[in-house]
Order: C-alpha cells, then structure tokens, then sequence
C-alpha cells in the first residue's frame, strides 16, 4: 500500500502563498474550485483563533504586507509570521482530509 507523504512547509511567499491566494480569489465558476473556496473559508471562520482570523483577513483579502499587519495590531513582525504559520498549518492540517 503507497503512503502519502504530503509535509506541510510554511513559506510566506513561493507557491504555497500563491496557492492559497489563488483558491481564495477565484470565482464561483469553477465548482470544484467554488468548494475548495466554500471549505477554506469555513476553516478560516471557525477553526482559527480570532488574532489568526484577522491576520488571514488582512493578508489575503486586504493584501497587506506584514509590516503593515504589524502596525496595525501593534505587535511584531515575527509575532505575525507565527500567527499566519500557525494559521495555515491549521487550515492545511483540516484540509488535507478533503483530497
């Protein structure tokens, strides 16, 4: 039997932050991309912690860069790195269930 051996990897910027900037943008065209979209929002709105909600929010839909992010929470740029790596982690950990 194959055993999948899928590693999460945390980069703020490369493919991993492109895809999940790519699945969040799309539109309601595509259904199996509209659901993948569907799923990753539910995650976003019930799984994280609110300081990672914000986050998410912040980067992906308001496309502000980190140091902004910073700012505007008052706290550090490496203290918004490990939200947003907390963050995706999670969404990846839930959402490698679904494929």
């Amino acid at each position: 039997m194959a055993r999948c051996d899928i590693r999460y990897s945390d980069k703020m910027s490369g493919s991993e932050d492109l895809g999940i900037r790519h699945i969040l943008s799309r539109g309601e065209k595509d259904k199996n991309a509209s659901r993948l979209r569907s799923i990753m929002l539910k995650i976003i709105n019930n799984e994280l912690t609110p300081r990672q909600k914000e986050i998410i929010m912040l980067y992906y839909f308001k496309n502000a860069d980190v140091a902004a992010i910073s700012e505007k929470l008052g706290v550090s740029q490496q203290a918004v790195y490990a939200a947003m790596s907390r963050a995706k982690k999670t969404m990846y950990g839930i959402l490698k269930y679904y494929f």
